[in-house]
């Protein structure tokens, strides 16, 4: 018997979709909302049998729908935006409420970009085939061919944003492809399902797979069969998921975290700097390109501490599904166990707190904003990813000393910078990072790529960075002359 989750009059279904049908299981694992720790509902646990009828089912639907012309497959993807946003408001309450964040964010930006996503790379797929290279002996006719089954596992701090942005170019390629919904927040992964199906995507195109990291995604991940891993999420985890791949030479897209420095230098606009520092507690600080580590000029310190503060001190913390609220829980008691264990660290190790580093009365997940400094460059707390609302302030004199210091992670994904336009841009082409905003945060193009270097990642996601991985790029060569075979020839 199917199972349902119910949020206010959303239904949402507990099970699988695989092959364009709902896909009941033997297990199902208890979902809690982060907002107040109450059950949400049941979802269904892959176990072997479910992860090879998934991949089955993309099998079998991955020829017809690699024939398919770019035109013809935008034609579907397109409906599938349109979809999603016919039920913008479901999905922006469904993720307020599993995941935890802002209900006004989902419903003012996210939904809207994930069916950008969608539709951006449906129309970016038009212009792939009609690339040619031109030279003296042959014309080479480049092609972005369909690589096969693409299983998609994204984190669950923005489940929807992130698993459109993967879907929307493997889909618009030709792929196939198996979401692994996140363990913690996989209800808008089940929202996507009744949108696909809604959009009359072909059965088997699109597949949503429930459960377990170590079963549903373990399995996934080690099956011969399938082409293409796109991973979004923790260090230790991107490991195990390269480690298995590697065994089928199956490539991999790994999405990790940042340890990103936020740059202040003493020609910076303290205000402004100051407000977009306080914009890193949003989501309560589980946002991987947040700028954690403050590295402030030590002549404007006092003055950017100050300004800072006030605009902390005026963050709303409390129910995400409230409008005025501006940073709502943790995701999980885990979670907030990691954050303030490495707090208590970092105080052990000689650390002052500014600001926050406890617990706020708003619930038990829910953490206050909090500032740390008299780090050291080495300590736990300065290398390491906490991912909760969690900075670090350090200062520097000399622009030297900065880039020592920024560059002073196995991180590199993110970064910011405010000082003075030449002067800032100059110091964020020497920072080590995947991307970096000068004088600004959050600016994003689909059309950019995006992504770290050392343990923030491997590879690129945005434009043809996106489809060089998920296709398989073959160059057909038609000569201009006549070929005859010849053993002389090199």
């Amino acid at each position: 018997m199917s199972k349902f989750i119910k949020i206010n009059e959303i239904t949402i279904s507990s099970d699988h979709y695989i092959g364009g049908q709902r896909v009941a299981a033997e297990h199902y694992l208890e979902v809690f909302s982060p907002i107040d720790g109450q059950v949400l509902g049941q979802v269904a646990n892959g176990s072997p049998s479910i992860i090879n009828q998934a991949i089955e089912a993309a099998e079998r639907a991955f020829p017809a729908w690699a024939a398919l012309s770019a035109a013809e497959r935008k034609v579907y993807l397109d409906k599938f935006a349109d979809e999603i946003g016919k039920r913008a408001d479901e999905f922006a309450l469904t993720e307020s409420t599993d995941a935890g964040v802002l209900f006004s964010r989902m419903q003012h930006g996210v939904v809207g970009r994930a069916q950008l996503n969608i539709r951006h790379f449906a129309e970016h797929a038009l212009r792939l085939q009609n690339h040619s290279i031109d030279t003296k002996q042959a014309e080479h006719l480049v092609r972005h061919d369909p690589a096969g089954v693409v299983v998609i596992i994204t984190p669950w701090n923005a489940p929807l944003m992130l698993s459109t942005w993967k879907l929307g170019p493997a889909l618009a390629s030709g792929n196939t492809c198996i979401l692994k919904a996140p363990e913690w927040a996989p209800c808008t992964s089940s929202l996507l399902a009744d949108a696909a199906q809604a959009a009359g995507i072909p059965p088997g195109v699109f597949n949503v797979v429930q459960g377990t990291g170590l079963e549903s995604g373990a399995g996934l991940v080690a099956d011969p069969r399938i082409a293409r891993v796109s991973f979004t999420g923790s260090v230790p985890t991107a490991k195990l998921i390269a480690q298995s791949a590697a065994q089928n030479l199956v490539p991999c897209s790994l999405e990790l975290g940042g340890k990103s420095p936020f740059i202040v230098l003493a020609t910076a606009d303290i205000d402004n700097a100051a407000a977009t520092a306080a914009l890193m507690y949003r989501n309560a600080g589980q946002v991987c390109l947040a700028g954690t580590r403050l590295l402030v000029h030590e002549s404007i310190k006092d003055e950017f501490v100050e300004a800072m503060r006030a605009y902390v001190e005026a963050l709303n913390v409390g129910d995400p599904r409230d409008p005025a609220t501006e940073v709502g829980p943790i995701i999980h008691q885990r979670q907030v166990e990691r954050v303030a264990g490495f707090i208590e660290r970092a105080k052990a190790a000689g650390a002052v707190v500014l600001w926050g580093a406890e617990k706020h009365p708003f619930g038990e997940l829910y953490f206050k904003p909090t500032l740390l400094t008299n780090v050291k460059q080495d300590d736990e707390i300065v290398q390491n990813e906490v991912f909760g609302p969690v900075l670090t302030l350090q200062t520097f004199s000399h622009d030297d000393e900065l880039i020592a210091m920024a560059n002073g992670t196995d991180y590199g994904l993110g970064g910011v910078c405010y000082g003075e336009q030449q002067h800032a841009t100059e110091i964020a082409k020497r920072v080590r990072t995947g991307f970096i905003w000068v004088n600004s945060f959050g600016i994003r193009d689909l059309e950019a790529p995006f992504g770290g270097i050392k343990r923030s990642g491997i590879g690129r996601e945005g434009g043809n960075w996106s489809f060089e991985f998920f296709c398989d790029i073959k160059d057909v060569v038609v000569p201009k002359k006549p070929f005859r075979a010849s053993f002389s020839q090199r």
